[in-house]
This record gives C-alpha cells, structure tokens and sequence, in this order.
C-alpha cells in the first residue's frame, strides 16, 4: 500500500517564527553595528591627537624679537578651547617623528625655524638685487599607517588652522603695510592677506604595497576569520569522529560509531585540534599575502608567530562559546568576533571619531588590538610600543579567559549530567540537554555500536 504524504514542514508555524526571529536579529544587529559606528565620524570627532611643532628660531623686526611661531601655536590653542575634536600636542620636532613613528598621531603641523624671519621680511624693504622675499611655509604632516581616515581628518584639521593662521597673519601684515608710505600694489596686497603657503607631505610612508596603510586591518581580519571558520570546522568533524553527527558525501552518508566522552574531554580534543591548525593556517596566510600577494612586510619570522597566535586564540574563543551555548554560540561568535569587532577596531574610522559606545567596544574587543599589533609589524619596525605589546598581552588574557570559562562550564554540565547524549545504561526517555553539536537520531543510537572515549 502507498504510504501517505506526510505535510510538509513549512506548514509547522515554530519553524517560520523561530527562523524569522534569527533573520530579524541578525540583520537589525548587524546594520545597527555596522553602519552606527561608521555613519557620522566627523561629528563623532573627540581628542584626535595631532601634533604641533614650533620650531621657530624667531626675528628682530623694528627693533624688537619676535616668534610669530609662538602667536600660531596660540591663536591654534585659543581655536581649540571651543571645540574638542582635535588634541593639539605641543611637542618637539623630534618628538612628533617620533609619535609619527610609533602611531601614537594621526598627523603633525609644523612651523619652520625660519618662520619668523620669513614673514617679517614681507614688509621689510627689500633691495631690487634680492629679488621678492621668500614666502613662509607651514607643513602638514599626514600618517597613513595609523589609519587613512584618521590621517585624512588630521590633515584637513591642520590644514584649516594653518589657513587660519595665515588669514590672521595676512590681516597684520596688511596694517603694517598700510601704515608705511609708500602705498602698496594691489598685487602685492593680496599676497599679504593671505601669505603662508601649506605645503602636505607624508609623515611616515608607508609601503606601496600596504593598501595605502590598511593591509594590517585586512590581514587581521583574514587571522579572525581563518579562526572562527577552523573553529567551525574542527567541532564539526570532531562531532563526527566521536559519532554525534554524519557525514555526507554527495548521496552517501557515513556515520562513526558513537563514543561516549565528556563535555570536558571534547572540549579539550576540539581545542588540542584548533592550536595544531592554527599553525597551518598560519603559515598559509603569510604565504599567500607575503609569498604571492608580494604585500609589504618585514619582520617575517615574528608575524608568523603572531599570525598563529591570533588564530589559535580566536578559535580557542569560538570553541567556548560553542561548547557553553550550542547552536546559538556559532551566532554569538559572529556578533564578538565580526559585528561588534570591525566597527569598533578603529581600523578605517579611528576610535576618536567613534561614538561612546563603540569607543567602549574597542578597549576590549579583539580586532583592535590584534589590527595595532599587525600595524606595529607591518609599519613601525615591530616596536613594542606600537601597539605589538598590548595586542600580545590581550590575546593572552584573552586566551586565559576563554579556557577557564570554557573547562568550567563544560564542567559544570558534566557534574550535572547534562551529557549530550545518553549514556549506556541511562534509563529510556531521559532527557538530555544538547548544547553542542546535534545529537544522534534514535534509529542511529539504536544501531550505534556504543564505546567510551
């Protein structure tokens, strides 16, 4: 007798209603986290440190010493007080090369040693042998390595208060000139009002093969991934290989026997696995971006070290959460290590020109500091204090938390016998609590031979 169509599971309302559920957090978190951290960087802007440089030796101008490089640092400083977006740092010019050099500003304006001396000579007579006077410059300093929009934000900042310097400049000149005798050519007039000329130059080049400083977010992003991906991959084939789940091989299907373990004891199989990958992975990715992509690196040796570490730890993190939250741990680990992660990484948009929440997100979440440990690598000569020695003392707290967490949950659940599967002996209908992996249907733990791990 034919047997009867049984219905068709989308007729089920659970299954609509609980996979819409997914869907609409999943989206709604996704485009909330994304575009909420990158959407207004400008009125974001807080405390972006850019550095300001006089060197200025200064002049004699009518009987008098004057460093007009001394009245632009203050009338910047006075500018500031109203606004809170740029952090002036008044530093040295070895100092700004320096912090140039290190990350710690995203761009620099500087006033010359002979500043002073070139705009006095404006107004001075000059005889007709010397020819016109050499106009004053001001240097903005930009620093791609520390991030392109951030750089982009310092150079437009430096640029506004070097022309605003220039226009107040220009309106001083004008009256010294006014009051001299002999009345000026209006040519001559309007290169007085505004009479700095602003030269941009790059502050700390980085290589033509760095995607204009952001190969270090692109090559973390790789590591983060390769770690959440292999993490997938190791708990599904150790599920297999301890019988909770097949495999599938076109229309084939090939299934262990099943091998009764402890939570604990898979956890630790899955992450003994995840630290011998992360060395392939690794090794593969460097390869692939250093080897064939040809992209700009140096300190080979210690960026393979660091390119394991960092997936060892990031699949490390991602087994936990598998193992203490099951199925909605894969979406958990998406969420901390990819929607929450890249938006608050300061990678393309810097943490400064991030609003409060994200600049919260960044102190902790791991993209950040695995991307300022790569910039150290990829573009300060692996300084330890670029950002290589707080990315290396966060992944190993990172690593340390992800292994007490971990061992103790699964613990926990042992203790309580919440085995993801029931044991031989255990009474029928006893309910079991799956929290990772999917467990076997009742056909295949009939004809599973049961052993013990």
């Amino acid at each position: 007798m034919p047997h009867p169509t049984p219905p068709s599971v989308l007729r089920r309302p659970q299954l609509w209603i609980g996979t819409g559920l997914i869907a609409a957090v999943v989206s709604m978190v996704f485009a909330l986290l994304y575009v909420g951290g990158n959407v207004d960087p400008r009125g974001n802007l807080r405390d972006l440190p850019v550095a300001l440089v006089n060197s200025d030796g200064g002049a004699d101008a009518g009987g008098h010493h004057v460093n007009v490089g001394e009245q632009v640092v203050a009338g910047i400083q006075q500018a500031a007080k109203g606004e809170k977006a740029i952090d002036w740092q008044v530093v040295s010019r070895e100092e700004a090369d320096k912090r140039l050099g290190r990350g710690k500003v995203f761009g620099a304006l500087v006033i010359p040693k002979d500043f002073s001396a070139t705009v006095t000579a404006l107004t001075a007579p000059q005889p007709a042998s010397q020819g016109k006077p050499t106009p004053p410059v001001l240097t903005v300093l930009t620093n791609q390595a520390a991030g392109s929009i951030g750089s982009s934000l310092s150079s437009q900042a430096s640029q506004k208060a070097a022309h605003a310097a220039s226009a107040q400049l220009g309106r001083e000149l004008l009256k010294q000139a006014a009051a001299q005798k002999t009345p000026l050519p209006t040519a001559a007039q309007l290169k007085l009002a505004d009479p700095v000329t602003v030269n941009v130059a790059d502050g700390h080049p980085v290589g033509s093969r760095s995607a204009m400083g952001l190969s270090a977010f692109y090559y973390a992003l790789v590591l983060v991934v390769c770690g959440m991906l292999g993490a997938n991959v190791v708990n599904s084939q150790v599920d297999t290989a301890l019988g909770y789940l097949h495999t599938d091989f076109g229309p084939f299907r090939k299934r262990e026997p099943v091998l009764h373990t402890s939570r604990v004891r898979t956890l630790a199989i899955g992450m003994t696995l995840m630290l011998g990958l992360s060395v392939v992975m690794g090794t593969l990715v460097e390869v692939a971006t250093v080897g064939i992509l040809d992209m700009d690196a140096s300190h080979l040796g210690l960026l393979w070290l660091y390119s394991v570490a960092t997936i060892g730890v990031v699949g490390v993190g991602s087994l936990t959460l598998f193992a203490a939250f099951g199925t909605p741990g894969m979406l958990l680990a998406t969420i901390v290590f990819v929607a929450m992660a890249v938006p608050s990484s300061g990678a393309t948009v810097p943490v400064q020109a991030l609003p409060g929440f994200f600049r919260a997100l960044s102190e902790f979440e791991p993209l950040r500091q695995i991307t300022e440990g790569l910039r150290s690598l990829l573009y300060y000569g692996a300084q330890a204090d670029a950002g290589l020695s707080r990315a290396w003392a966060a992944m190993g707290i990172a690593l340390v938390a992800a292994l007490v967490f971990g061992f103790a949950v699964t613990r926990l659940y042992d203790r309580r016998g919440l085995h993801r599967i029931p044991l031989p002996g255990s009474e029928p209908g006893a309910t079991t609590s799956a929290t990772a992996g999917t467990p076997p249907s009742a056909e295949s733990a009939e004809t599973a031979a049961p052993t013990t791990a």
